[in-house]
C-alpha cells in the first residue's frame, strides 16, 4: 500500500450487527432523597440505582426496541462495562442514524439523570470508533430528532485541556499515534494527574457517560444500500489531511525479519570471520559504543554490531553492546553469542555492572558479569555493594550467582558482611521481593556460623554473626529510647535530661557492654558503651540522638541516631559523594570530600556519622561572613583574608567538589541550614530529601552555589574564584568519564524503594544522564560549565532581572 492510498470498508457491505459498550458514568451524581424518607423513618444513604436505555434513531425516527443495561450501585464510581448489541445491522445505517443514551435511577422510583444524544457518522461520512465521552444533559431525556436537543458532543468553546487529550487516547488506542514504551508511561501519569486537577477544579458540574465503539481493519465509509456507484472521496473533496489507522503500525515487518534472519544464519558461519569495516563502519561503530548504557540500540546499529562481532572480539568496550544485539529468543544465536562471550577480551568491572541490570536476563551472562566481578578487590566491591543487593530483585532464581558470590566475599570481610547483612534486612520489608532477600541473609548465616576460627586468632563463625546480631538489638534499644524521650512533654532541654536518666538508670546496661559490638557505621570499630554526660537530642520534630560511644581502644565515636525518617536515600546519595570522591582521587584530584557515614537500619530508621561543624546559618548569625568565621579559626596575618592558605584552599576546593556534585545528582531544596563547614575549611552538604532535580522550592538556579560561599572567595572577580571555577570544570570532566560506571549504578537501583526513584526510574536517569552532557567533547564542557557557573552566579548578586531576582530568593 502507498502512502497515497485510502483503504476502507464500505457500510452498506457490513452485514453485522451494531455493537457498542457502555463502560461507566464520570462525575458526582446529585443524590436526592426520598420525598417519603422522612416519614417511614429510613436514611438516605446516597447510594442509587443506575441503569442506562439506550436506542437507535434513524433519520429522526426510532429504529428497533431500546435496550437497557443492568442496575449498577457501586456508587460513586457506576460501571457497567455491558456489551450491547442491536437488532439493526451496519448495512442499515443512514448517515443520520444516531445513539440515544437516557440514565435513570431507582433507588426512589424511577427518576431521571440525563440523557445524551451521538451520531454515528462524522462529517466525513466516516463511522466513530473508539471511546467517546458523551456529556449528559441533566433532568432531560435524550432526544432522537435530527438535529438532536440532547448533543452528547461538548461545544468547542467548552473544550478544555482534558478533552483535547482524551481525544488523542483516543486516536493512540486506534493505532493512529505511535507508540513508544517508555515515552507512553510518562506521558500517561502525566495525564493521570492533570485529570485529577481538571476533575478537582470543574467540581461536579457535568455528568459524562464513556461509551466504546467497536473498531474495523480500516476506516468504515458510509455508502447506501443498492447504489451502483461510489460518494466522492472525502481526500478529494476537501484539502483536509485524514489520518487512516495503519494495524501493522509497531508490528515486525515480516519481510524485514525474514531478510535480518537470512543475514544473519549466513554469518553464523565462517563468512563472517574475515570481515573488516570500512572507514564508515569503523567510525558508526565508534559510536555506537559512546552510547550511554541507557540508550536503545536501533535496528541498522544491532544489525552493524553483529556483522562484525568476530572482528570486535579484540574491543572489552563493545561486548555489552554486542550482547544487547542478541536475538535470545533464537536457540543457534544465543548458542553462538554466549560461545563469543567466553573468548572476549575480558571487560571492566562497571562494565559488568551493566550485565546485571534487567535489561539482560540471560544467567550466561548474569554469571559472566560476576565472574568479572570476582576481580574487584573489597574496597571497590563495597563501593557497589548497595546496588549489587538490589541487582538480586532482577535474577532469575532466588539462590543465584550473585547472590553466592556476595556471600562469599562478605565471609572473608567481616566490614563486607555486616554492610551485606544491613543492606539485605532492610530490603526484608518489600512483599515482593522479601523471600529473595530472606534467602541469601539464610544463606550468610548459616554459612558464617559454620566457619572455623582464623588462623590469625580471629574469632570463629558464630561469635562473628552474633557481633553482627548485636547490632541489630543496639538499633531496637536506640529505638525505644527514641519513642521514650519523644513522649516527654517539655522542651528539648527536658528531652536531654530524660535521656541521660535513662541511660544512666533503668538503661544503664548500655553504659557499659558485656561485650563489644562493631559499630554499624563503621565494622571495623569496636564499641564499649555509651557516655551519657556526652549524648543529647538534636531540636527538631522527630528529636534524633547524638549518642557518644567509648571505643574499645580507649577512644570515642560519635553517631546521629533517627527514628521516623527513612534513610536510605541520604545512603545512597552520600554513597554517591564516596564513589565520586574516589574517582577525583584516582585522577590526583583531592577536592576535601566529607563522605560521612549513613546506614538504614529499617524503613524509617538509621544512623549516621556526627561531623563536628557548624552551619551556614548558624555561622552567618553569629560571624556576619564565612571570612570573619575562618579568620576565628585559622588566622594568619600574612595570608590571604586574613586566613591561612591551606585553610582557603580547603574551603575552595570543598565547595568546587559539592558543586559539581550537586549539580549531577540534582540535589534540591538546598538552604543556609543544610550546608555545614568544619573548622578546617571544609564545607559539605546533608540532608537529601530531593534529589535528580526534585525541589520544593520555585526557581531553583542551575548550581547551588550562595552568596556567601562566593564572597568568602573574594568575590565573582578575585583570583581565587577563579580557582574555583578550575576545580569545577576538571572535576566535572573526570567524573563525565565515569559515567557509564554512575549511570549503571543508578540503573540497578531502578527496582529499589527510594522515593525520588521509585516515582519514575527511566525519568530520573534520563535527567542523571543529560547532566553529563556527553554530546559535548571536553574542551566543550569547560565552555558549558563555566557558562553554567555564571548563570547561577550572577543571580545571586543584584543585576535586577526577573528571573535572576527568583533564583536569588531561592536561599532566602
Amino acid at each position: 500500500m502507498t502512502g497515497n492510498e485510502f483503504r476502507f470498508f464500505l457500510s452498506c457491505d457490513i452485514n453485522l450487527p451494531v455493537t457498542f459498550r457502555i463502560e461507566r458514568l464520570e462525575g458526582n451524581l446529585p443524590f436526592a432523597k426520598s420525598p417519603n424518607s422522612e416519614n417511614n423513618g429510613s436514611a438516605d444513604d446516597g447510594t442509587a440505582e443506575l441503569y442506562v436505555e439506550c436506542a437507535l434513531h434513524i433519520d429522526g425516527a426510532p429504529f428497533g426496541l431500546p435496550t437497557r443495561t443492568r442496575l449498577e450501585s457501586t456508587g460513586p464510581s457506576y460501571c457497567w462495562n455491558e456489551l450491547i448489541t442491536l437488532t439493526a445491522k451496519y448495512r442499515d445505517l443512514t448517515a443520520q442514524s444516531q445513539l440515544t443514551f437516557s440514565v435513570w435511577d431507582l433507588s426512589h422510583g424511577e427518576e431521571l439523570i440525563g440523557g445524551a444524544t451521538i451520531i454515528l457518522f462524522n462529517n466525513k461520512k466516516q463511522l466513530k470508533t473508539g471511546k467517546q465521552k458523551l456529556r449528559l444533559w441533566a433532568g432531560k431525556e435524550a432526544d432522537g430528532t435530527f438535529p438532536t436537543s440532547t448533543p452528547g458532543k461538548v461545544p468547542r468553546h467548552e473544550r478544555g485541556e482534558l478533552e483535547r487529550l482524551e481525544k488523542l487516547v483516543n486516536k493512540y488506542e486506534r493505532g493512529q499515534i505511535q507508540r513508544v514504551d517508555w515515552l507512553d508511561r510518562l506521558t500517561f501519569k502525566t495525564m493521570e494527574k492533570i485529570k485529577e486537577r481538571e476533575s478537582l477544579k470543574n467540581g461536579s458540574s457535568h455528568l459524562y457517560l464513556v461509551v466504546d465503539f467497536c473498531s474495523f481493519e480500516h476506516r468504515v465509509v458510509f455508502q447506501e444500500s443498492g447504489a451502483n456507484f461510489l460518494l466522492p472521496s472525502p481526500i478529494a473533496s476537501t484539502n483536509d489531511i485524514v489520518i487512516v489507522w495503519d494495524p501493522e503500525v509497531g508490528k515486525i515487518n515480516p519481510s524485514e525479519h525474514k531478510q535480518l534472519k537470512l543475514a544473519r544464519s549466513l554469518t553464523r558461519g565462517v563468512i563472517d570471520r574475515d570481515l573488516k569495516p570500512s572507514s564508515n563502519e569503523r567510525k558508526s561503530i565508534q559510536r555506537i559504543l559512546k552510547y550511554p548504557p541507557t540508550r536503545t540500540l536501533s535496528g541498522d546499529d544491532r544489525q552493524l554490531l553483529w556483522k562484525f562481532r568476530f572482528s570486535l572480539m579484540s574491543e572489552k568496550r563493545a561486548l555489552t553492546k554486542f550482547l544487547r544485539c542478541v536475538e535470545w529468543s533464537d536457540v543457534q544465536e544465543a548458542k553462538q553469542a554466549l560461545e563469543l562471550m567466553g573468548k572476549w577480551e575480558m571487560i571492566d568491572v562497571c562494565d559488568a555492572l551493566e550485565l546485571l541490570s534487567p535489561v539482560f536476563e540471560s544467567e550466561e551472562v548474569r554469571a559472566y558479569a560476576v565472574s568479572v566481578l570476582e576481580r574487584a578487590d573489597d574496597e571497590e566491591l563495597q563501593c557497589y555493594l548497595l546496588q549489587l543487593v538490589q541487582a538480586l530483585r532482577f535474577e532469575r532464581s532466588d539462590k543465584s550467582c550473585l547472590s553466592h558470590f556476595l556471600v562469599q566475599r562478605a565471609l572473608r570481610n567481616i566490614e563486607l558482611a555486616s554492610f551485606l547483612r544491613w543492606y539485605v534486612a532492610v530490603e526484608l520489608y518489600d512483599p515482593a521481593y522479601a523471600k529473595r532477600f530472606y534467602c541469601t541473609y539464610e544463606i550468610l548465616e548459616e554459612n558464617m556460623m559454620k566457619m572455623g576460627a582464623g588462623v590469625n586468632g580471629e574469632e570463629d563463625g558464630f561469635k562473628r554473626w552474633q557481633s553482627l546480631v548485636r547490632q541489630t538489638e543496639l538499633t531496637a534499644q536506640l529505638c525505644s529510647i527514641t519513642r521514650d524521650v519523644g513522649n516527654v512533654r517539655g522542651n528539648t532541654q527536658k528531652k536531654i535530661e530524660k535521656l541521660r536518666q535513662l541511660l544512666s538508670g533503668l538503661l544503664s546496661e548500655l553504659t557499659y557492654f558485656d561485650e563489644p559490638i562493631r559499630s554499624p557505621l563503621t565494622p571495623d570499630v569496636l564499641i564499649t558503651g555509651i557516655v551519657p554526660s556526652e549524648s543529647s537530642i538534636f531540636k527538631s520534630a522527630l528529636h534524633p540522638l547524638r549518642l557518644t560511644f567509648k571505643t574499645a581502644n580507649g577512644g570515642t565515636w560519635k553517631i546521629i541516631f533517627k527514628k521516623g525518617d527513612d534513610l536510605r536515600q541520604d545512603q545512597l546519595v552520600v554513597q554517591m559523594v564516596s564513589l565520586m570522591d574516589r574517582l577525583l582521587k584516582l585522577e590526583n584530584l583531592d577536592l576535601h570530600l566529607t563522605p560521612y557515614k549513613v546506614l538504614a537500619t529499617g524503613q524509617d530508621e538509621g544512623m549516621m556519622e556526627f561531623i563536628p561543624s557548624r552551619s551556614l546559618a548558624q555561622i552567618l548569625s553569629e560571624h556576619r561572613s564565612i571570612i570573619s568565621y575562618l579568620q576565628n579559626c585559622h588566622p594568619d596575618d600574612h595570608g590571604p583574608f586574613g586566613i591561612t592558605a591551606n585553610c582557603l584552599e580547603t574551603f575552595i576546593k570543598s565547595c568546587a567538589g559539592y558543586s559539581v556534585i550537586t549539580y549531577i545528582l540534582g540535589i534540591g531544596d538546598r538552604h543556609l541550614d543544610n550546608l555545614l563547614l568544619r573548622d578546617d575549611g571544609s564545607l559539605f552538604h546533608v540532608d537529601f530529601g530531593f534529589i535528580l532535580g526534585r525541589d520544593p522550592k520555585p526557581f531553583p538556579p542551575p548550581m547551588k552555589l550562595c552568596k556567601e560561599m562566593v564572597e568568602a572567595m573574594g568575590g565573582a572577580e578575585s583570583q581565587y574564584y577563579t580557582r574555583f571555577k578550575s576545580y569545577c570544570c576538571e572535576a566535572y570532566n573526570i567524573l563525565r568519564k565515569s559515567s557509564n560506571l554512575i549511570l549503571n549504578l543508578f540503573y540497578l537501583m531502578a527496582g529499589s524503594n527510594i522515593p525520588d526513584i521509585a516515582c519514575d526510574p527511566e525519568k530520573g536517569i534520563l535527567k542523571l544522564q543529560e547532566k553529563f552532557r556527553l554530546d559535548l567533547d571536553d574542551e566543550a564542557c569547560i565552555h558549558f560549565f563555566q557558562d553554567l557557573i555564571n548563570e547561577s552566579v550572577s543571580a545571586l548578586f543584584p543585576q535586577m532581572v526577573e528571573t535572576i531576582h527568583r533564583w536569588a530568593q531561592y536561599w532566602r
